[in-house]
C-alpha cells in the first residue's frame, strides 16, 4: 500500500493527471437482497436498494435497466480521503462547461462518471484546470 494521500488542494489540483478508461459505465439499481455482479465496479447500499457501477456490456448481459452511459475517467494523484475542496474545485471546472459529474472517492484516486458524450471536454476541462494551478504555483 502507497503512503497516504495529499491533502494540499493546490498541488493536487496541479497534479491532477486525469485518465480516460476505454468502454463505457452505466449505474443500475437491483433490489435490496439481490447478489451484487462480479463484474461490478462499485456499488452503494441505498434504502431503495443497491446502485451498481458496471460496465455497460455487463449491464446488458444481465439485462439490467440503465438511464445515463458514462466515460470513466481517474484523477491519478493520489489524494487523501481527508483532502478539502478536490471535489468541490473539479466539479465546478466540469459545471462551468455544463458536464455532469458523478464521484466516487477511492482509497487512492477519485473517479469521475461523465456522459459519454462529454469525455473529451470533460478531460479538456481538468487539464485547463490543472495547468491553471501549475502557473498559480509559479
Amino acid at each position: 500500500m502507497r503512503a497516504p494521500g495529499g491533502t494540499d488542494l493546490a498541488r493536487l489540483l496541479a497534479t491532477l493527471q486525469p485518465a480516460l478508461h476505454p468502454g463505457d459505465y452505466v449505474f443500475c439499481a437491483v433490489g435490496p437482497g439481490e447478489p451484487v455482479p462480479a463484474g461490478s465496479l462499485g456499488w452503494f447500499r441505498e434504502a431503495e436498494g443497491v446502485t451498481l457501477i458496471l460496465p455497460r456490456a455487463e449491464a446488458d448481459a444481465q439485462g439490467l435497466p440503465y438511464e445515463y452511459v458514462a466515460a470513466w475517467l481517474t484523477l491519478t494523484v493520489h489524494s487523501s480521503l481527508a483532502a478539502v475542496g478536490l471535489t468541490a474545485a473539479v466539479a465546478g471546472a466540469l459545471a462551468r462547461e455544463n458536464i455532469s459529474c458523478n464521484v466516487v472517492a477511492a482509497y487512492h484516486h477519485d473517479h469521475l462518471f461523465v456522459a459519454r458524450a462529454d469525455a473529451d471536454r470533460a478531460l479538456e476541462a481538468l487539464r485547463t484546470l490543472s495547468a491553471t494551478a501549475t502557473a498559480a504555483q509559479t
